[in-house]
């Protein structure tokens, strides 16, 4: 059974993510301006029935992105308290997300 999937798995923003042409990937926030490209580093790739692993041969291998927009993550409430003694304190964070496509893998 072949078949002509191709995908790679790449490093991005701390985490792995699976990902092919035309995929848009939720990150952690990046520098990078919106709408500039960006390239990700690829740690495995699936071309059809070929699987490459190899760091040499990843090496020759790009993944390239384009920055569309920017997000905050859900919010996250944060309460600490303590019986008996009046100690209370609320905290919440919202993470700061980049919004990615993907446009090439070759």
């Amino acid at each position: 059974m072949s078949s002509n999937v191709v995908y790679a798995i790449v490093k991005a923003g701390g985490r792995q993510e699976k990902v092919s042409v035309g995929d848009v990937v939720v990150v952690d926030k990046l520098s990078d301006a919106i709408g500039s490209s960006i390239e990700l580093q690829p740690l495995m790739l699936v071309d059809g029935d070929a699987v490459t692993t190899d760091k040499d041969a990843l090496g020759k291998v790009t993944v390239k992105a384009e920055v569309v927009d920017s997000a905050k993550g859900p919010k996250i409430s944060i309460i600490k308290f303590k019986n008996k003694t009046g100690y209370r304190k609320r905290q919440g964070h919202r993470q700061k997300l980049s919004v990615v496509k993907v446009t090439e893998i070759a």
